[in-house]
Order: C-alpha cells, then structure tokens, then sequence
C-alpha cells in the first residue's frame, strides 16, 4: 500500500525556493514525499522532519542528511532547540490525514470502515474517539460537532449519542452508525465525512497544535524564509490566512506606537493554489486541498 502520495509536491517545492545549503523543516513527514524532494534540491542543507505518528517514522530515509523527530508539531520551536537549531530557511506542512492512515481500518479515520473508534494520530495519546463518545457531556459534544463539523444539527445529533450510550458503550465504528442513523441530514456521505472530521479534531486537539506550530513558525523562520501550508477544510485554512496576514491566529492586526500596522509575512499567492486536473484524476484526495505560502519579512 502507498503510504501517501505527496499533494501539490512541485507547488510547494518551488513555493520554498530551496537553498542548497538551507535548514528547511517538514512539519507532517508521513510518507516522506515532500522530505525526499526538498533534500534532491540541497547539498549540505539539512531537514528537520516532524511527524506523531509512528508508522510514519518507519518511512524514514536513509540520508544524514535528515533528522526525523517522533513528535507533535506543535512542539516545533523547542524540538529545534534541543537539536541546537535557531532558524530556519523554510517550513512546509500537509495538514491533510495521509491515505494509508484512512485506508487502514484499525486507525477508525474512515466511515467507509468497519473498526475500533480510535483516531489517534499519536497512539500514545490516551483519548480516543470512544472516550468522547461515551464520556463527553452532551454540551460538549454538540460543541465538537458544530464548531469542528460545523453540522447544522449538532445538539440533536449530540441528544442521540447520549441517549444511544446510555443502552450500550458506543466504541467502534459499527457501533456509532447503527446509533446516528435517525440524526443523518442531507447527503449521507458528506455528512458523516464532516462528523468524523470533527471527532479527529478533538481526539488530536488539531486546531491548538496547528496554531502552536505557526506561531512558533514565526520565531524560527529566518527573514526571507518561506512558509508552506496545505489544508483541506476552512477551519485550518481562515487559521493559516489570518497568521499570514496579521502574524496571530486569531487575525487580530498589531499595530506599533506610531499606530503604523506590523506585518511579519508577504502572501506570495493571494489565492490559495488548487491542484490541477492531472494531480486529481491521479489523486482524487487532493481535491479539497489550498496551498498558501508566504515569505517571512
């Protein structure tokens, strides 16, 4: 099984503009695809690889020139610390969840698949989908679901899960849509999808980390140093737009004591860059995805 085919590779690659003898960081490393072709572009450069997940660290490559740490990135500032590394020529990330993470039914990413509800990016995580389910409060839930999932019914759906548990403990995939199945609006598929996307948010506190990482990004990047950021939902992407353009998350601006407003990135694609139709009759997962890359000023 490919691990996972690189989204958007050349656009990014090129987005980097690569430094033969640069410090670049992979933020989500997976199947190492953007690693591979940011180390092909440097001679006595070297990469910085992050990845949680530890099926991806088997995917390391056999290059000194790379360090591959088995961490969040959310820990992005001090991971380079501790590997004596100030700055940084340039940062790209692949927010999206790799294919074979959704493919391989025991992670419980997929709805098309029968399994365990986990969706823990990092398996040393204690909390897992299940624990949501049965333990969370309906408040929360419906918090989860309408500000992660962003589903219309949200505390109808949340009523339902509680009240489904409160028969049985609701801990596989089979489970949760034999109980949900009254609360499904619209298309199925699409409602289910933003579901799951919704108890991976939460189990992985992936919105928290993503923000940690890119203000730590801002720390580390040196000036002239590129940012390179896919996501794949408007959650992640309002996140990424409003660090690039105001140098927060929350896209507050900041202003100096003269009043003049501090800018701390140039946006090099005032649109977000879209795959093509060769890349999504090859890979129809990257439909969704939105490449932004800024340079750091």
């Amino acid at each position: 099984m490919l691990y996972h085919e690189p989204v958007l590779l050349k656009e990014c690659i090129d987005g980097l503009n690569v430094q033969s003898d640069g410090i670049y960081v992979d933020v989500t490393f997976g199947g190492g695809g953007h690693t591979k072709s940011v180390l092909n572009r440097l001679d006595n450069g070297k990469v910085f690889a992050f990845d949680q997940d530890e099926d991806a660290i088997k995917n390391t490559i056999n290059d000194n020139r790379l360090i591959l740490i088995h961490q969040n990135f959310r820990y992005l500032k001090n991971m380079l610390r501790v590997n004596n590394v100030q700055s940084i020529d340039g940062l790209i990330a692949d927010l999206g969840v790799s294919s074979f993470q959704i493919d391989t039914s025991a992670r419980g990413f997929s709805h098309r698949f029968g399994g365990p509800l986990d969706m823990r990016m990092d398996k040393r995580n204690k909390i897992s989908a299940a624990a949501i389910i049965n333990s969370y409060d309906e408040n929360q839930l419906q918090k989860i679901f309408s500000e992660y999932g962003e589903l219309r019914n949200a505390k109808t759906l949340a009523q339902i899960i509680v009240s489904a548990r409160n028969q049985r403990e609701i801990n596989t995939i089979e489970d949760l849509m034999e109980s949900i199945q009254s609360g499904i609006r619209g298309n199925s598929h699409r409602y289910l999808s933003q579901l799951f996307q919704a108890l991976r948010i939460a189990v992985n506190g992936e919105l928290e980390a993503l923000k940690a990482m890119l203000m730590g990004s801002k720390n580390v990047l040196k000036s002239g140093g590129r940012l390179a950021v896919i996501s794949y939902h408007s959650l992640e992407d309002r996140i990424v737009k409003n660090f690039i353009r105001t140098g927060n998350t929350e896209g507050e601006l900041e202003k100096d004591d003269f009043g003049t407003i501090k800018k701390y990135f140039e946006p090099l694609n005032k649109k977000p860059i879209t795959p093509g139709k060769e890349e999504l009759i090859r890979n129809p997962r990257s439909r969704s995805a939105r490449l932004r890359i800024a340079e750091k000023i």
